[in-house]
């Protein structure tokens, strides 16, 4: 699928963060890393759609610009064979919007932020926290055949893990999830996705 929107939605968020360089070559290297071949889920297709759900909810954001930026590092190092990616996005981040020139004070919140994608779990009242992880989490809220299609593509994306292993892995992940105190914090992502989400969630748990 064609990236150019999202570049362009790149560029100008950056623009408006008042970057002190072009955005556009960086914005270039990010979507190569999205795009990379070992990914089936963690795809811009992926990144599209939790800028859209941001979009929705960003007024319920202290910062809607910092998650925004968050959003598209979240996921900008992955390797399914490691359990460092948070960190390493996180990492890329702080030496990307440093080098474009944002204040620090925003760099060191969409570092923070893009780290709580690690559980999904932000405190109480952490605005921008609940604001993004409900736009990465979106999709478990999703019809049964879309929750179906990014099940199986993130099993695709660990095709090189044992049967037993990945059954294992992931029904650690899918308790984690059931088990959060909430798992939207935003009130409209909590009315809109919860109920469809915890039974997708429970369905796929059971039948692993």
């Amino acid at each position: 699928m064609p990236t150019e929107d999202l570049l362009a939605a790149w560029t100008a968020l950056l623009h408006r963060c008042g970057a002190a360089v072009d955005p556009e070559p960086y914005g270039r290297e990010l979507l190569r890393r999205w795009s990379e071949p070992q990914r089936r889920y963690h795809t811009p297709e992926h990144l599209r759609a939790v800028l859209r759900h941001v979009d929705e909810l960003a007024g319920q954001a202290a910062d809607p610009e910092a998650v925004r930026l968050a959003a598209w590092f979240h996921d900008a190092v992955y390797r399914p064979d490691r359990t460092e990616n948070e960190e390493r996005s996180a990492a890329l981040a702080v030496r990307a919007l440093t080098a474009a020139g944002l204040p620090a004070e925003r760099v060191a919140e969409v570092e923070r932020l893009v780290l709580l994608t690690v559980d999904h779990d932000p405190a109480p009242g952490d605005r921008n926290g609940e604001v993004l992880c409900d736009a990465d989490l979106a999709v478990l809220g999703g019809a049964p055949e879309a929750y179906a299609a990014y099940a199986a593509a993130v099993r695709e994306e660990y095709g090189f893990v044992p049967a037993p292993d990945f059954r294992a892995g992931r029904a650690a992940v899918l308790r984690h999830l059931l088990a959060l105190p909430a798992l939207y914090r935003t009130p409209a992502a909590r009315e809109r996705f919860t109920a469809a989400a915890r039974a997708n969630l429970t369905a796929e748990l059971d039948a692993l």
